[in-house]
């Protein structure tokens, strides 16, 4: 099974909309409700990741027997550092982000805490892709 959804550039209103759906999803196909949080989690915070931080892009979603497979791809600044953005705490969200109560720093690192494989690609200047995959036992 295979969905889309599209990121608007600080579109807060509609953050989790993707990870709504998929929750939905995964609850109709009868996945352990632990495994369907770690999901959630993993996929909002990449979404509120990419509607604070880049111009705009795309979820993409694949749900298999035994696996989910999600891809996050933004069009924006990149990550200049990885390896640092991956430290709890660590933030480049602009003030107004933060006083809507986003950018504690904490999105990277809990993607990592609540999936099974991650792999974040970013180029300066161009963007970012965020890769994760949940097993379902």
């Amino acid at each position: 099974m295979h969905q889309e959804y599209t990121i608007i550039e600080g579109d807060f209103v509609n953050a989790g909309k993707a990870s709504s759906s998929v929750k939905k999803t995964l609850k109709q196909l009868d996945v352990n409700p632990s495994v369907v949080k770690r999901v959630v989690v993993a996929l909002y915070e990449a979404e509120v990741n990419a509607i604070a931080h880049a111009y705009g892009g795309k979820v993409l979603v694949d749900i298999d027997e035994d696996k989910i497979h999600m891809v996050v791809a933004d069009k924006g600044p990149g990550i200049p550092d990885i390896a640092q953005a991956m430290q709890e705490g660590y933030s480049t969200a602009r003030p107004e982000v933060r006083d809507m109560g986003f950018g504690a720093g904490m999105g990277l690192p809990n993607m990592q805490k609540n999936v099974d494989k991650l792999d974040v690609k970013s180029t300066v200047g161009v963007g970012t892709t965020v890769e994760m995959e949940v097993n379902f036992s």
